[in-house]
């Protein structure tokens, strides 16, 4: 299935913004933005919820300081109880330290991979990059036609209200811009 796309490049961030909270009330779809560097509001203007990444960060550090201290407390007491100098054998705040630092050590991972997983990262994915300079020093806006009734025409002078340098239809084949 093949979706028209309008590209609407601008050379300020704050033209991109004013035209972002624009489009957005106008009731348009609004498929990504594109931008040089991050663009402090971008997300709230786009109507984007908030990152759910906070809480599998959470749950892996939770999950590494509960799996640490369980593992301390069976070698210690359970599996290789030793009296070393007096100390009890399930000696929690002996345990905090290494407990805190798997906490840390599987928050991180688990962020990582939760991240690769939700971007579709992986080895060897090619970059599929709309237009050279979108990286350098242009801000771009992707809006969905996914009415029949989507007039380009009222859109482009919409966008160009908001200083559009340029507007541009291209087909959306897969995931694949061309």
């Amino acid at each position: 299935m093949s979706n028209r796309l309008l590209l609407a490049t601008f050379e300020h961030e704050d033209d991109l913004l004013a035209a972002t909270t624009a489009v957005r009330k106008k009731g348009l779809h609004i498929v990504d933005a594109f931008t040089p560097y991050a663009v402090h509001g971008l997300d709230r203007a786009m109507g984007l919820r908030q990152s759910r990444l906070t809480w599998v960060c959470f749950i892996c550090g939770i999950t590494g300081a509960l799996g640490m201290l369980w593992f301390e407390h069976w070698t210690a007491s359970v599996s290789w109880p030793i009296d070393v100098g007096g100390k009890p054998w399930n000696s929690l705040p002996s345990d905090v330290p290494v407990a805190f630092e798997a906490a840390v050590l599987l928050g991180g991972f688990g962020s990582v991979f939760a991240l690769f997983g939700v971007s579709r990262l992986y080895p060897g994915k090619r970059a599929h990059v709309i237009r050279p300079r979108i990286t350098d020093d242009q801000f771009v806006l992707v809006i969905g036609e996914t009415d029949a009734a989507f007039e380009v025409s009222v859109i482009e002078r919409l966008l160009r209200d908001y200083n559009a340098v340029e507007t541009e239809e291209q087909i959306d084949e897969g995931g694949r811009i061309r």
